[in-house]
C-alpha cells in the first residue's frame, strides 16, 4: 500500500474519530429524548467522554494530534505537499481542519467537552447491566 493512500485512511480514521465525538453527542441528545437505550450504554458513553477528554487535554498542553501528525508524515514520504491529494480526500480534509488561533480551538473544545458531561447529567447511562424480571441479567 502506498504512502498516499495510508495518508488517505488515516485522514478517513480521523474524520470518522470527529464525527464520533460530534454525532455521538447528537445521538445521545436525540437518543434520550426519543428513549433509544442504547445512547444509555456505558462502554458507549465512556468511550465517548474519552475521546473529548482527551483532544482537550491534548488542546491545552499544545499536543498535535497524532493522526494528522501521522498522515503529514505520510504525506511527506508520499512527495505531496499542503492539499496535493484526492478530491474526497481533500474535502474531508476541508470538513475537519480550520485554521485559527490555538486557543479558540482549546476553548470551543473544552465548551464542547462541557457539553458531553452535561450530556451525562441529562441522559443518564445504565452503569450497572440491567436485571431481567427474575432477578437474572437482561440484555
Amino acid at each position: 500500500m502506498s504512502n498516499e493512500t495510508l495518508a488517505d485512511l488515516v485522514l478517513v480514521l480521523h474524520a470518522g474519530f470527529v464525527a464520533f465525538v460530534v454525532l455521538g453527542l447528537l445521538l445521545v441528545l436525540l437518543g434520550g429524548a426519543m428513549r433509544w437505550r442504547w445512547v444509555r450504554n456505558r462502554w458507549f458513553r465512556l468511550a465517548h467522554l474519552a475521546a473529548i477528554l482527551l483532544v482537550v487535554a491534548q488542546a491545552w498542553l499544545g499536543i498535535v494530534c497524532p493522526l494528522t501528525t501521522l498522515e503529514s508524515y505520510l504525506r511527506r514520504r508520499a512527495g505531496q505537499q499542503g492539499y496535493e491529494m484526492g478530491f474526497i480526500a481533500d474535502r474531508v480534509r476541508r470538513l475537519i481542519f480550520f485554521e485559527a488561533d490555538w486557543w479558540v480551538f482549546a476553548l470551543a473544545y473544552t465548551v464542547f467537552g462541557i457539553l458531553v458531561l452535561v450530556s451525562i447529567w441529562l441522559v443518564r447511562p445504565r452503569w450497572r447491566p440491567s436485571r431481567g424480571p427474575q432477578g437474572g441479567v437482561g440484555h
